[in-house]
């Protein structure tokens, strides 16, 4: 199942998208996709809703905005230098346990969002990348654990401020979390959609030029590793958000360095993810 939400910013509908790419507006279910649901097994008591209701469901209309297509989660938690080439184009040393860091939960935004490029930003970047999305409290499990706690995957732009992230003091934090930087969707696949995610192909355009092309067969750390690492660490609750790595291909790696300008436009997918498209505008008061 596909799981959408649509609307206007901040008053977002959950819905579903179907097979043939028909959108339905499922508000009758009662939930937002957010941690009761995930906790709850809404997936599965939507699925069976469904059967039974479909035939009522409004249709969502294509002009109308896919927001991200869960509500904010309790937290969005990354990995840093995830594959090995995008390591080397940074000039960094491969990892011996993944890196981490978060993103402010205010970043989060719609797949087709304008992104903004902050006050006083030289440096903004694009990272394509698979994130997970938690469908039940994970503490302390087991690499052989993981695939139990994931309700689903997303698309997820990890936009990144280098200057904000790698010249000013202290953690990445200020480079990562700024309002925008985090585009979700347009849909969460269902993890019975996703066979196997160690082994999908993702890419990134920017203004039409293919910058990022791989797959996550170049993890360092994979999926089940990701998860688990991270539960040993803090308390993963229904709803949270964990975002993969990026590969090879990001503006920093080139000689000399390529970042984004208002009017630039970044479009990406990942298989069985569908695609997402952000235009840039500059930061007004």
């Amino acid at each position: 199942m596909k799981l959408i939400r649509f609307g206007a910013f901040g008053k977002e509908k959950p819905g579903v998208q179907l097979e043939d790419g028909t959108r339905l507006d499922v508000s009758a279910f009662g939930m937002d996709y957010n941690e009761e649901f995930f906790g709850s097994q809404g997936i599965e008591k939507l699925r069976k809703w469904l059967n039974d209701n479909e035939s009522d469901c409004p249709k969502v209309g294509s002009e109308i905005r896919l927001g991200p297509p869960l509500a904010r989660p309790s937290k969005l938690v990354c990995v840093g230098l995830n594959y090995a080439m995008h390591a080397k184009e940074a000039g960094m040393t491969i990892p011996k346990e993944p890196v981490l860091f978060f993103k402010s939960t205010t970043a989060i935004c719609g797949p087709y969002d304008e992104v903004i490029i902050p006050k006083n930003s030289q440096k903004t970047d694009w990272e394509v990348e698979l994130a997970i999305v938690i469908g039940k409290k994970a503490s302390y499990i087991e690499e052989t654990e993981a695939m139990e706690h994931i309700a689903g995957y997303v698309l997820h732009n990890d936009i990144s401020e280098r200057a904000f992230q790698i010249e000013k003091e202290g953690q990445w934090c200020k480079g990562k979390g700024c309002d925008t930087f985090a585009p979700l969707g347009p849909f969460i696949a269902t993890s019975d959609e996703i066979k196997n995610p160690n082994n999908l192909d993702l890419w990134l355009d920017v203004n039409g030029e293919r910058l990022q092309h791989s797959s996550t067969s170049d993890f360092i750390f994979n999926v089940q590793e990701v998860v688990s690492y991270i539960s040993q660490f803090m308390t993963l609750l229904p709803g949270d958000v964990i975002s993969t790595g990026t590969p090879f291909g990001v503006g920093l790696g080139f000689n000399p360095p390529r970042y984004l300008s208002p009017g630039d436009t970044m479009e990406l997918g990942i298989e069985g993810l569908g695609s997402s498209k952000q235009t840039c505008v500059a930061y007004k008061k």
